[in-house]
């Protein structure tokens, strides 16, 4: 809501915006905006349009509201809230480019099937995962991580309430991240967490930020102490074929990964299912899964009830 009324208050946007709209370009707003930002500036008026469920209300009588994740009218696209980001993403690559670079796009990121469906975790081997009343959850990055998976884990366990370490194995606390070189700053160095106990160490992926983890001793010794204190620890994407295979960390354990690099995996006989957990050890798959992820873990620390109450806030489900 704040970002929302600032998008709202500021007249050079505003100008630049209804410029670019009466020139026919395409224009969109995601969660409160749609209903705060583009309403407030008449840019809805006659159009089908959707916003964070909770702020449908403050559409403008000009505006036809519609209760959908994603609403396209004209050149106008709107949608509801963080979990539907991916797909309101989509939504514009389709407008602007077409559908099949739509679905270029979104094929490596393995969406859900269903938007909007309850979550699923396959299941093996169910351990209890204790942790501290405030779960302490250390999240490493590197230059090359992939920024939706990394965004999303610190988010929505930030949401849950853990305290969620984000630690640079890079030589300064500003890392970029993989695919649109996105400045992410770090909470501190490696070597400062290092002395630190953790409930959870769980790493994004992205081929290039794995392999500087995998080359990492120190975070691999806490990866591997970790494991062997029977503590939770996790990856996604890349680096569970690139870290926790190469270092004997999915040994005995059945995981995913990333599709083209599932074949890396000793293990391959769980590799279809979205998000795995077994025992102390989570693994998911891709971008498209992230949030999936890290709801999985949310459960794990903290219960399903808290987890699918993260999942309908962000609208997710």
């Amino acid at each position: 809501m704040p970002g929302s009324v600032g998008l709202r208050d500021c007249k050079a946007l505003e100008k630049m915006v209804k410029t670019h709209a009466e020139n026919g370009g395409l224009y969109g707003a995601i969660c409160a905006a749609p209903a705060v930002t583009l309403a407030y500036w008449g840019m809805l008026k006659g159009l089908k349009a959707t916003c964070y469920p909770s702020f449908m209300e403050k559409f403008t009588a000009e505006v036809i509201p519609v209760d959908s994740r994603v609403v396209v009218d004209r050149n106008a696209v709107t949608s509801q809230g963080p979990g539907t980001a991916i797909e309101f993403g989509l939504a514009l690559v389709e407008k602007l480019y077409g559908k099949e670079k739509m679905e270029e796009v979104a094929g490596p990121l393995y969406v859900r099937p269903q938007h909007g469906a309850e979550y699923t975790v396959e299941e093996l081997n169910s351990a209890e995962w204790k942790c501290s009343s405030t779960p302490q959850v250390l999240v490493p990055v590197a230059n090359g991580s992939e920024e939706i998976e990394a965004v999303n884990l610190i988010d929505v366990l930030r949401r849950a309430g853990a305290n969620v370490i984000v630690a640079s194995v890079e030589e300064k606390l500003q890392t970029v991240t993989r695919r649109h070189k996105f400045n992410l700053i770090a909470d501190m160095m490696l070597d400062e967490a290092t002395e630190m106990q953790f409930d959870l160490i769980v790493m994004p992926g992205g081929l290039q930020g794995a392999q500087k983890f995998a080359s990492t001793k120190k975070l691999v010794d806490l990866l591997k102490k970790q494991a062997e204190s029977n503590k939770p620890y996790g990856a996604i994407c890349a680096s569970p074929a690139h870290v926790l295979q190469p270092h004997g960390l999915l040994k005995g354990k059945k995981a995913t990964a990333f599709p083209p690099m599932s074949h890396l995996l000793t293990d391959q006989s769980a590799c279809e299912h979205r998000v795995v957990v077994d025992g102390n050890l989570i693994t998911s798959r891709a971008p498209g899964t992230a949030t999936e992820f890290a709801l999985a873990i949310v459960e794990k620390l903290f219960g399903r009830d808290k987890a699918v109450s993260i999942a309908k806030e962000m609208i997710f489900m």
